[in-house]
C-alpha cells in the first residue's frame, strides 16, 4: 500500500504538471548542488524528508494537511509565538500519526530559532506574517535548511534582494506558496498565450483587490499565552494589538479562526490586496507574458481618472487590475489578437471553445485549494533532486516586485519608472520612491 501512495503521488503530480504544457518548462531545472545539507537526501532515497513548521495559524494547518498526506515526508517539530497555536498543531499532528500506526516524536516551540538550530530538520515551512518571511527565511538558509515559504515572498522588494542572494549562496531549495503554478487550469492558460495561439496579447486585465490601508483597528488587551513583541519582530513595537491580527482559536470545544490575520490589510505590516491575492494572479499574468525575472517598466497608482493600477512593459503591452467581469472575480484574461481568455480558481472561459482546457484539467473540489493542487509535491522531490521549484525564489521575487512596485505608486500618488534590469526607480528625483525600497527594522532585529 505504501509503495502504491508512492507511485500515486508522482504520477499524480507529473501528470497535472504537465497538462496542456508541450513548449513551456512547466518545473525549470537549474540544478545546484547539496552543499551544507544537513544530511544525504537524493532522489533514489527512502530516507524521510524531516519538516519543521514556523507559523501556526490558519494557512499553516491547511499545508499542515497537505504535506503530511505526502509519501517520505515526517512532521517533527513546529513554532509559533501564541501558545494555543502549538497545542493545536500538536493535536494535529499526533492524531494523523496515531491514526495512520506510525511512531513519531514532536516538539513544539516558541521561537524559530529552536527549530532551525535542529541539524535533524531537512527543511522548514514558513507560514508566519509577510513582515518576517524574509529574515526567518534567510536564517533557514544559513542554517542549511530548504524553505517552503508562503506567498507574497516578501514584504519589501530589499527584502526579496537579499532572500534570493541567500538561496543561491547557501545552495538552497526553496519554494514560494503560489500553488497556481502547479494547476494544470493555469498551466493550460499559460501555455496558449506563451505558444502564439492567442495571437499578440495586446493587454491583460488582472483582478487582486485594493491595496492596504492605514491601520485603524482598535487596542485590545494582549492574550495572556501571545508573545506579542516576537510577533512583531523588525515592525515597529508603536503597532498595537487587535484580536483580528492573530485570530483566536479554542480547542474544547474545537473552533478555529474564523477570519484571515487582518495584518495583510494595512499598509504598517502588509500590502492589502495587492500583494495578498497580487502574488497569485500578477504572478499567472507575468508567467504568461514571459516576464518572470523581469518586470514592468512604469507604473501607474489608483487615481487621475482610474480607479485600477496599470503596469506597462517595455513590449508595450499594458495590464491592470482591473476585474473582467460583474462578479469581480479574482483571476486573469489575456486579451490577444485572435481571442481572449480568462482563468481564475476552478474557472476558464474564452473567446472560443477552441482554447478551453480538457476536463482532466480541472482540479478536484473536494478540499482546500492548498491540498488539492500538487505544489507541495513539487517541493519535496526538489529537496531530493536539488532542482529549483516550480514557483523558485527568482520568480517569487519578481511577481512579489510587481505587486509592491503598485503599492509604492498608489501610496505616492503618481507614476513611477522601474528598471528591472537593475531593480532601481529611474527619474525617482526626490528619492521618495527608492525609500520605499525597504524600511529600518527595530533593534535588535536585522535582516542579514
Amino acid at each position: 500500500m505504501e509503495d502504491q501512495r508512492k507511485s500515486w503521488s508522482r504520477r499524480r503530480f507529473l501528470g497535472s504538471a504537465a497538462m496542456g504544457m508541450a513548449g513551456i518548462a512547466v518545473i525549470p531545472v537549474l540544478s545546484t548542488s547539496c552543499k551544507g545539507r544537513t544530511k544525504a537526501v537524493n532522489q533514489e532515497s527512502d530516507e524521510d524528508i524531516t519538516l519543521g513548521f514556523i507559523g501556526l495559524g490558519q494557512q499553516a494547518m491547511f499545508l499542515l494537511s497537505g504535506f503530511l498526506q505526502v509519501p517520505g515526508v515526517k512532521v517533527v517539530a513546529g513554532c509559533d509565538v501564541y501558545g494555543i497555536k502549538r497545542k493545536r498543531f500538536e493535536k494535529r499532528v499526533t492524531d494523523f500519526y496515531t491514526k495512520a500506526g506510525k511512531e513519531f516524536k514532536l516538539d513544539t516551540y516558541e521561537k524559530y530559532q529552536d527549530v532551525l538550530s535542529r541539524e535533524d530538520i531537512d527543511a522548514v515551512v514558513i507560514a508566519v506574517p509577510d513582515h518576517s518571511h524574509a529574515m526567518i527565511a534567510i536564517a533557514a538558509c544559513k542554517a542549511g535548511k530548504d524553505i517552503y515559504l508562503e506567498k507574497p515572498m516578501t514584504l519589501t522588494i530589499k527584502e526579496g534582494q537579499e532572500l534570493k542572494k541567500a538561496v543561491r549562496q547557501y545552495n538552497r531549495v526553496l519554494a514560494v506558496g503560489s500553488q497556481q503554478r502547479s494547476d494544470a487550469g493555469f498551466q493550460h492558460a499559460v501555455n496558449l498565450v506563451q505558444t502564439g495561439v492567442l495571437g499578440k496579447i495586446t493587454k491583460v486585465n488582472s483582478y487582486v483587490g485594493a491595496p492596504p490601508r492605514p491601520y485603524d483597528l482598535p487596542e485590545e488587551p494582549i492574550p495572556a499565552d501571545l508573545n506579542w513583541d516576537l510577533w512583531l519582530g523588525p515592525l515597529p513595537e508603536t503597532i498595537h494589538f487587535n484580536n483580528q491580527l492573530n485570530p483566536p482559536i479554542s480547542l474544547d470545544p474545537e473552533k478555529n479562526e474564523e477570519i484571515w490575520g487582518a495584518w495583510r490589510w494595512y499598509k504598517e505590516m502588509g500590502g492589502g490586496f495587492t500583494t495578498d491575492w497580487g502574488a497569485h494572479m500578477f504572478d499567472i499574468a507575468q508567467w504568461g507574458l514571459g516576464m518572470d525575472k523581469n518586470g514592468p517598466v512604469e507604473i501607474s497608482p489608483i487615481g487621475d481618472g482610474t480607479e485600477f493600477i496599470s503596469y506597462k512593459y517595455a513590449n508595450g503591452v499594458v495590464m491592470t487590475s482591473e476585474p473582467f467581469d460583474d462578479k469581480l472575480t479574482k483571476g486573469v484574461k489575456f486579451w490577444g489578437e485572435e481571442g481572449w481568455i480568462e482563468v481564475a480558481r476552478g474557472y476558464f472561459n474564452a473567446s472560443d471553445p477552441k482554447f478551453n482546457p480538457p476536463a482532466s484539467a480541472t482540479s478536484a473540489d473536494d478540499g482546500p485549494y492548498e491540498t488539492r493542487i500538487p505544489h507541495q509535491v513539487n517541493f519535496i522531490e526538489c529537496v531530493r533532486s536539488r532542482q529549483d521549484p516550480v514557483a523558485s525564489v527568482d520568480i517569487g521575487h519578481s511577481s512579489c516586485t510587481v505587486c509592491t512596485l503598485g503599492n509604492i505608486a498608489c501610496d505616492l500618488k503618481r507614476t513611477i519608472k522601474w528598471d528591472p534590469a537593475t531593480e532601481t526607480f529611474i527619474d525617482d528625483t526626490d528619492g521618495e520612491a527608492t525609500k520605499r525600497l525597504h524600511y529600518e527594522y527595530r533593534s535588535p532585529w536585522t535582516l542579514v
